[in-house]
């Protein structure tokens, strides 16, 4: 059976441009098991239960949130991306005559 793959380029002038990822796959499932069971296993000292009173808690989350995510908000404030509905314009398509939508009188 013939079969039609695509081909990895043989001589220099061909272009090949993998998709490289950044972390692969097997070592971000290896470092997420790994930071679950180590934070599972936490969970059974009374040392690491530490009462956190909770708005120095939500200053951290926001902190971490606007640190992670910096990078996408400056891409979205350049582009004027505005993820809510207030302040944006509308289609509403083109406005027709009223003759034209009126019942036909055949």
């Amino acid at each position: 059976m013939f079969r039609m793959d695509p081909l990895l380029p043989t001589k220099g002038s061909d272009e090949f441009k993998p998709f490289i990822r950044r972390l692969p796959e097997f070592k971000f499932w290896y470092s997420m098991t790994k930071a679950f069971c180590i934070a599972f296993v936490m969970t059974f000292f009374s040392v690491f239960d530490v009462p956190v009173f909770w708005p120095i808690l939500l200053c951290y989350w926001i902190v971490l949130f606007v640190l992670t995510m910096r990078r996408q908000i400056a891409h979205m404030i350049k582009y004027k991306y505005i993820p809510f509905s207030f302040g944006k314009q509308k289609y509403t398509g083109k406005k027709t005559s009223a003759s034209s939508n009126g019942p036909r009188g055949d």
